[in-house]
């Protein structure tokens, strides 16, 4: 996975890694399967907890793109096509797709992104959660521009 900043979390069959600057903390994962995601345990990613087609389907749903899954045989996610975007009621675009996102560390591959659409965030471009983009306030701006591989 290039570009890679994550932890990763090696099971028999999936491994899970885990970017913790680009988590947004909505709990999708721990609610969808605690046996593998629980914040209260150490480690808190347990990639053998369930079965790996399971897992990786609950990793598709982290909008964020903070989880990412490879398979024992290598396989990862497929990226959607066409690609999709949206922006929620609190500014943050989410992007779905074959991606390229441009990052100060350079290009990054990508096929789920929630991006900073107040221009705020200290992960820039990725959204921190830290900014009117929070949920808390409403957006202040937008100025983004998506590319797709």
């Amino acid at each position: 996975m290039d570009g890679e900043r994550s932890k990763p979390y090696v099971g028999a069959m999936v491994t899970i890694h885990y970017d913790a600057e680009r988590c947004l903390r909505a709990g999708e994962c721990a609610r969808a399967l605690p046996q593998v995601f629980d914040p209260g345990r150490q480690p808190w990613i347990q990639p053998d907890g369930a079965p790996a087609d399971v897992v990786a389907e609950i990793v598709r749903r982290c909008t964020s793109g903070a989880l990412r899954y490879r398979m024992a045989n290598g396989q990862t996610e497929t990226p959607i096509r066409p690609t999709a975007v949206a922006r929620t009621a609190s500014g943050q675009i989410l992007v779905r797709g074959d991606l390229v996102v441009e990052t100060a560390a350079g290009p990054r591959r990508e096929t789920r992104a929630a991006l900073c659409g107040c221009g705020t965030s200290a992960n820039a471009p990725y959204c921190d959660g830290s900014g009117p983009c929070d949920g808390r306030t409403g957006p202040r701006g937008t100025g983004l521009v998506v590319g797709t591989a």
